[in-house]
């Protein structure tokens, strides 16, 4: 790895911000956003970390010399060679927050990944974490054994389990999950009105869905190139059919 990725903590702390302007006005920003207090370079004795935004090469680079030599872990914008740390471009699901890094080598690049992974991760994640957290002791109690914690825990957050992060979780999600009541997930069915017959417009939980699903149920008239985004041992079946009792059904219908 080019860089050990780092939470830092910031709350209530000093920040440094040396520069004006927009570049510098983004900095104080996101220090404010993580709870931090932006300041001025006199009190740089008060801080752990600085930030220098001048677009003068010359002016950066005294600015950071000057704040290492106090101590400080230095980002100095557009010039990675001079940054004890870089800025990922940051997904933020409070309290799941999930960064981007290309470590300065392009931040449009980290940027355009990250909002990829924003469509795939629900709005709702942050609050589900937050359901996990209330819910330690529960779970502690629940599986008293590391080992079985860890996999059931394992066996309820992967892929098409009980409590996929990457589904929109209802409140009550881990309550039920804990209670044994997760089965009333068998038998979903999801109704895919087709924007067109390109695959490619599909949206990233329509493609997920079908991936997964057991049965999908079709309109005669529904592609093939789009059927074939089924699992190849799912089951197909012709409108208008009844969904099956188990299993995650899939109904695609073009559009009137």
């Amino acid at each position: 790895m080019h860089s050990l990725p780092l939470f830092h903590r910031i709350a209530g702390e000093r920040v440094v911000v040396v520069g004006s302007g927009e570049m510098a006005e983004a900095k104080a920003r996101l220090v404010t956003r993580a709870g931090g207090v932006p300041c001025p370079e006199t009190e740089a004795h008060h801080a752990r970390l600085g930030f220098v935004a001048l677009e003068d090469p010359r002016a950066a680079e005294a600015a950071a010399l000057r704040l290492k030599r106090a101590g400080l872990l230095v980002n100095v914008a557009d010039r990675p060679e001079l940054c004890d740390f870089t800025l990922p471009s940051v997904l933020d699901r409070d309290p799941v927050l999930v960064a981007v890094s290309t470590g300065g080598a392009s931040a449009g690049l980290a940027k355009h990944v990250r909002l990829r992974l924003e469509a795939l991760l629900p709005q709702g994640l942050g609050a589900f974490a937050r359901a996990l957290e209330a819910a330690r002791e529960t779970i502690r109690a629940r599986f008293p054994q590391a080992d079985a914690r860890r996999r059931a825990l394992d066996e309820a957050l992967r892929q098409g389990g009980a409590l996929d992060p990457f589904d929109e979780q209802d409140n009550d999600a881990v309550d039920c999950w804990l209670a044994g009541r997760s089965a009333a997930r068998d038998g979903e069915v999801l109704d895919v009105t087709l924007a067109s017959d390109d695959p490619d417009d599909l949206t990233l939980r329509q493609a997920r869905a079908l991936g997964m699903a057991d049965t999908v149920l079709h309109d005669p008239d529904v592609p093939e190139a789009l059927l074939v985004r089924a699992r190849a041992d799912a089951t197909r079946l012709p409108l208008p059919a009844d969904p099956p009792a188990s299993g995650l059904t899939v109904i695609l219908q073009r559009k009137p």
